[in-house]
């Protein structure tokens, strides 16, 4: 094949044995020949995937429990490849997949990353997974294609370029978290080129619970999130920071505020019925809600029916109140912290 490049797999394992086994099927099925496979096992008791697979992969273990940013890095420094494509170990890849990266990067000589996303069709029928998967496929596929962001479930970079920004940050990211979304800004502030392929599209096989997504939404991705917009003073309007989810979280906060108002009796108020007022303008921030949504809420409908979408409506304003509570958490602590050092250091008169 001509312009081949050796793509070097990665896949961060942490008692992921569910999964791994399908994952790495997957990906030994590929059409694309020139690749290898390195699982770093991040000190899991599982030894299935070293039995199975020896003769196929590269097995590492890393020496202490550190995460998946460690992980990664920890692969990378093995790798032969000129493409560390990183893939999560409860993903199934497509058949064509090595394929479509490798083409990306040989058909865009200035692109540094390429990544993709979650197929439409997640392996686990619960709402809740189907929900958090559809939601996650949808801001990807209606982002921009020159991307601010990176996503280490299914995303490739070139190696020289990965080894110069010194690849994940693992001191700041020793849990999953956002460290794929802060490389990504590192790569873009250097001036490299990150291209979303709405059509790179893999399976998720994680089953999500309602107190996993929230715990997830809120200590794994909305504070690490928030604190890194608020340290770097950039937020790039791009996925879900587009300007309609924050006017949508905005108005959900307000509806929250809102509803002691609404409770209180009429009687009260004679002269001015402040509760009445309180019941329009809730109504006209709900009514807002759904517009600036309209193409989530159609694309639930479309995808999984009307009543699917409507059961949606709870749990996605949920998710625009816990997210917002955790920015301002965040806001406050940093102004605070901000306040505290310049006063410390008596930068404040």
């Amino acid at each position: 094949m001509p312009n081949q490049l050796f793509v070097s797999i990665i896949i961060p394992v942490h008692n992921a044995e569910e999964f791994t086994e399908r994952c790495l099927d997957a990906l030994l099925s590929s059409t694309y020949p020139s690749f290898e496979i390195i699982v770093a096992d991040d000190c899991s008791t599982d030894d299935r995937i070293a039995v199975n697979h020896q003769k196929r992969i590269t097995l590492l273990r890393l020496s202490e429990h550190s995460g998946p940013s460690a992980a990664r890095n920890f692969g990378a420094q093995h790798a032969r490849g000129d493409i560390l494509m990183f893939i999560d170990s409860d993903v199934i890849v497509r058949r064509e997949t090595l394929s479509m990266v490798v083409a990306d990067f040989l058909n865009n000589p200035g692109v540094a990353a390429v990544f993709g996303s979650y197929d439409d069709k997640p392996a686990k029928g619960n709402f809740i997974s189907q929900y958090r998967n559809l939601f996650h496929h949808f801001h990807h596929q209606c982002s921009d294609t020159e991307a601010f962001t990176f996503w280490g479930g299914c995303g490739a970079v070139r190696k020289q370029v990965f080894i110069d920004m010194g690849g994940f940050d693992q001191k700041r990211y020793k849990k999953p978290s956002i460290e794929d979304i802060e490389l990504g800004y590192r790569l873009r502030k250097k001036g490299y080129r990150i291209l979303l392929n709405k059509d790179l599209q893999v399976k998720h096989l994680k089953q999500w619970t309602f107190l996993s997504m929230v715990r997830t939404d809120i200590f794994q991705r909305a504070i690490p999130w928030s604190r890194l917009i608020l340290e770097e003073k950039w937020m790039p309007k791009d996925l879900n920071l587009q300007m309609s989810y924050k006017i949508s979280a905005i108005s959900t906060v307000l509806i929250l505020l809102l509803i002691p108002i609404l409770l209180l009796d009429h009687a009260i108020y004679c002269a001015i019925p402040i509760n009445s007022i309180a019941c329009i303008f809730s109504l006209m921030l709900f009514v807002t809600i759904l517009i600036l949504n309209r193409k989530i809420y159609f694309f639930y409908a479309r995808k999984r029916g009307v009543s699917f979408m409507l059961k949606v409506l709870p749990f996605h304003l949920v998710y625009y109140l816990y997210s917002s509570m955790s920015f301002a958490y965040c806001w406050i602590t940093h102004k605070t912290a901000t306040f505290g050092s310049l006063l410390f250091n008596g930068k404040l008169k």
